[in-house]
């Protein structure tokens, strides 16, 4: 079973067993998009803070962004499409039909090639950035994708599994990547080296996608994001049982700190320049900022309702937060 099926099955899951990218930015507009799913459109807002939303297909699920071509690609499960937005002008030029309900999307800007996994149906979606056509491949079942584009490869993170799925993005051959247990949660990566959390065993996966070797690394309970800062290399675990965030040496595999944050925290975004993590506190409403050099947590201010995803524009140092709420994103300043 996939997180898409709990959600479906469990309405409490559609908030906690998220590992959508419901929002980004484009890097060459400065503008932040954000999944707006009860109105059935994306939500933008531009540098100056003007907003305004943009009518896409039923039941959008989550977004990729290629800052390459500058198109936005957004996953509409409900009525089975992937809407392609030009975030210049921030019209619609293309609708592309999927055989199935989309989850998750990702971006292979390098290729121009834009991967959907279809849970309900085992298949993933291979969009051509160039002709907007799509094809397909069975893959199996897949919550969340990762784009290695240095090693023209996909990863794919299955919930009910305990390896990734490894697809050639030019031969499109298929293997397995074990994970070390079942039931994964986040996926990330730094250089050769990809963090998996394990949301039932209160642990991570460090795995070297070169020799395929793991470390186990014990975090706090129900692990759940991951995210690296590209600078330090060090690794970020939002712990959604405990409200809590582990922070990692990401080259030796040591925890350097536990800090406690807000009630189920469920996504973090780096800023990489300024040393500061933002965290996702789901249940209370709220996100955490964290001081990477003194480990401690600075603030915790107010996002909408259910934040669980997260986005900092790297220029103007303003993170963003999207809400399962009324309210699409929030605005959380730096």
């Amino acid at each position: 079973m996939s997180y898409a099926a709990l959600g479906a099955q469990t309405p409490e899951a559609v908030a906690t067993l998220v590992n959508r990218t419901g929002i980004v930015l484009s890097e060459s507009t400065g503008k932040v998009y954000a999944v707006d799913r009860s109105h059935d459109s994306v939500a933008v807002i531009d540098e100056s803070g003007a907003t305004k939303t943009i009518k896409v297909g039923v039941g959008p699920e989550a977004l990729a962004m290629n800052n390459r071509t500058g198109m936005l690609y957004v996953a509409n499960s409900g009525d089975k499409t992937v809407s392609v937005i030009d975030s210049r002008t921030d019209a619609i030029v293309a609708t592309i039909p999927t055989p199935a309900r989309a989850y998750a999307i990702a971006s292979d800007d390098t290729a121009n090639k834009v991967y959907v996994s279809l849970t309900f149906s085992n298949l993933l979606t291979v969009i051509d950035g160039k002709t907007n056509t799509a094809s397909d491949i069975k893959t199996g079942s897949a919550d969340a994708i990762l784009v290695d584009a240095k090693r023209k490869q996909i990863y794919l993170l299955g919930y009910e599994s305990d390896a990734l799925t490894v697809v050639n993005t030019e031969t499109q051959a298929i293997s397995k990547l074990p994970a070390g247990a079942l039931h994964l949660w986040g996926l990330a990566q730094s250089e050769r080296t990809l963090f998996v959390s394990h949301i039932q065993d209160s642990s991570i996966a460090a795995i070297d996608v070169e020799t395929k070797s793991i470390r186990k690394i014990d975090t706090g309970a129900m692990p759940s994001a991951i995210a690296v800062d590209s600078t330090t290399g060090n690794v970020f675990v939002a712990n959604y049982g405990d409200g809590s965030v582990t922070i990692i040496d990401g080259g030796i595999g040591k925890v350097l700190a536990t800090i406690t944050v807000g009630e189920h925290p469920q996504a973090i975004a780096i800023d990489a320049s300024r040393g500061v993590a933002y965290v996702a506190n789901a249940a209370d409403n709220t996100v955490t900022l964290i001081d990477e050099a003194t480990r401690r947590a600075i603030k915790t201010v107010k996002a909408g309702d259910h934040p669980y995803a997260l986005v900092v524009d790297p220029k103007t140092h303003t993170a963003y937060a999207a809400n399962l709420g009324s309210t699409a994103f929030t605005v959380l300043g730096n």
